[in-house]
């Protein structure tokens, strides 16, 4: 099984792969987190932020979320994922592969601005620290046109949000 996140940065992505992680591993499965920050400087060091290298980036963490799939570990692809029309392409391509949206507000996420990087964006032009591709600010971000589950941040605990998503993918690994 494969699952591929989308949201905005500071949306809760990496807390509940990380919680629901710990609870299916409760259970005695095998759960893996590819976490798109951590597989950039690795895997992906030689991509940018245009709409090709983002697509490319997803397309190649999707192939080592596909490899540990074969092996019965449920790959957790976390990571921003804004192009609806590459996780129609990942879906297509491999096999049980689930799109969640962790979907939470601008307003919310300009408050939470857990990596500083909202405040940069929001800074004048001309500004030498501005940010000029956060998603969902001052770059493209396309909601998921039909996710499995959309986990709502903004209305709900991390908590209620982590049970949600560990119930759902509960009822396709018994």
């Amino acid at each position: 099984m494969i699952i591929q996140f989308c949201g905005l940065s500071g949306s809760g992505k990496s807390t509940i792969a990380g919680r629901v992680k710990e609870l299916l591993k409760e259970e005695g499965h095998k759960v893996e987190i590819i976490d798109g920050d951590e597989y950039r400087k690795v895997l992906c060091p030689d991509l940018g932020f245009s709409k090709q290298d983002r697509n490319q980036n997803i397309r190649r963490l999707a192939f080592v979320a596909s490899k540990l799939s074969a092996y019965d570990i449920v790959a957790i692809i976390c990571a921003i994922n804004p192009y609806d029309e590459i996780r129609q392409e990942v879906k297509a391509i491999y096999p049980h592969v689930i799109t969640i949206y962790i979907n939470c507000n601008l307003e919310t996420l300009v408050e939470r601005d857990t990596k500083g990087l909202y405040k940069k964006a929001l800074l004048p032009d001309g500004h030498p620290d501005k940010i000029t591709n956060l998603t969902g600010v001052n770059d493209p971000f396309e909601p998921p046109n039909e996710p499995d589950l959309v986990l709502n941040t903004a209305d709900e605990s991390i908590n209620e949000s982590v049970a949600k998503l560990a119930n759902y993918i509960m009822q396709f690994l018994k």
